[in-house]
């Protein structure tokens, strides 16, 4: 899941997922936030949501594993915020801090969400359809991974006839902003605040991993792959590398270490995208996913130490940076169009066909960016105020009124081939 991060404010964010501050601040001293923007992050999430497309199209075996680097990106983003909000100010401004959530994640969802259910009543078989309108109360709700886990919606064999089925992250990161802020807000102030939270972040991480491990050994993974209490470790390890402990820490690394080591943790994970086949890939689920996020983790903190170095400069190139900028809305799109998409388009498929979907993908992505995200998240006139609260008010009830409008098909109505596509 991207993680999109807004405009220097103290409540930006992530994840899939996207978006960067307008303007470079100055790397602060250890004991400041660690959440001033630095290009190579966002490219580090451009990498991540191309590893996600090309996982779902088939050619990158272990490219789900882009979800966890979102996951540890929007630990580390939010986390640090929230902690300079909290030095700067003595508290936490939670209702702002939601509103400000809210604003950033909400209204690009209600479109695609609503595009999708059109999209998927205009060209999808019945049963494809079916299953949308169940789904999209759940998405709605920010509730779509415990939905597929309680009603034993297997996420590797089932999902390649759900157009929500990717969403599951996003509402596990919403869940994280839910609650992390609370935390933060009442073990975050006054004095050792820092300590306590990275104390607190390590030792959630560890019952996070230990949850995996509980659930990992079942024959269906999907409990322990989407549940937020089991995939919270990844945005925990990214709050404790948020934290002025760690950051000391890694300041004390001399420049070409941390260069050096940055390029040789993005490598192995490179490789680990490359080398993992699938669920079934020997402990993956037994401390696999927990390592991929520690190593994620550790190497964003260097990068924030270093964003100048080689490595930092490479991550931080023009194209990864702008698949950052545009991640969040991408990883939203990508999905509905890679299963709507016909499997020969123009008479070509494999790489041909991924071809057209990214690009698909990409178009509806900056469209949303430029007409919907960046209007509501700059604060447009018509998205600010009283107008703002009307068009929120007005979206709600278009996506309820289309959910509500769209025929149900009868149950039994058509088929769906489930295994045509990797599944999200």
């Amino acid at each position: 899941m991207p993680s999109p991060s807004s405009a220097p404010s103290p409540s930006s964010s992530s994840l899939p997922v996207a978006g960067s501050h307008r303007r470079p601040r100055r790397r602060s001293a250890p004991g400041r936030s660690a959440a001033a923007h630095i290009a190579p992050l966002d490219g580090l999430r451009g990498l991540a949501v191309l590893a996600v497309l090309l996982f779902h199209a088939g050619h990158l075996s272990g490219g789900f594993l882009g979800v966890d680097l979102f996951f540890v990106l929007s630990g580390f983003l939010i986390t640090g915020l929230l902690l300079r909000e909290v030095a700067d100010r003595r508290r936490i401004g939670l209702a702002a801090f939601w509103g400000r959530r809210a604003r950033r994640l909400l209204p690009a969802l209600a479109v695609v969400g609503v595009s999708t259910l059109l999209l998927t009543w205009a060209f999808a078989a019945p049963s494809v359809l079916l299953f949308a309108l169940d789904d999209a109360p759940w998405v709605a709700a920010q509730a779509v991974n415990w939905h597929f886990i309680v009603e034993q919606i297997g996420y590797w064999n089932a999902s390649g006839a759900r157009v929500f089925a990717h969403l599951w992250s996003i509402a596990v990161e919403w869940q994280f902003y839910l609650v992390w802020p609370l935390v933060v807000a009442c073990a975050g102030r006054g004095l050792g605040g820092q300590r306590r939270i990275a104390v607190l972040s390590g030792a959630g991480a560890l019952v996070s991993l230990a949850l995996m491990l509980r659930y990992g050994d079942a024959i269906d993974t999907t409990r322990a792959y989407e549940g937020t209490d089991t995939r919270a470790f990844s945005l925990l390890l990214g709050a404790l590398a948020a934290t002025a402990p760690v950051r000391c820490l890694v300041a004390r690394v001399p420049r070409r270490v941390a260069d050096v080591v940055c390029a040789v943790l993005a490598c192995g994970i490179g490789a680990a995208w490359v080398l993992t086949g699938s669920q079934n890939t020997p402990g993956l689920f037994q401390g696999g996913l927990f390592a991929h996020s520690l190593v994620a983790a550790v190497l964003i903190a260097l990068l924030a130490h270093v964003p100048d170095g080689g490595a930092g400069r490479l991550a931080g190139s023009v194209v990864p940076r702008r698949l950052g900028e545009l991640s969040y809305s991408l990883y939203l799109w990508h999905w509905p169009v890679y299963l709507l998409l016909p499997q020969t388009v123009f008479g070509i498929g494999g790489w041909g066909r991924t071809a057209v979907a990214i690009g698909v993908s990409l178009l509806a992505a900056w469209l949303t960016k430029v007409w919907v995200e960046d209007p509501v998240r700059f604060r447009a006139r018509w998205a600010s105020g009283g107008r703002g609260l009307l068009a929120l008010a007005a979206g709600a009830a278009v996506a309820a009124g289309v959910w509500a409008a769209v025929p149900e098909p009868h149950p039994g109505a058509g088929t769906v081939d489930i295994d045509r596509l990797t599944a999200p």
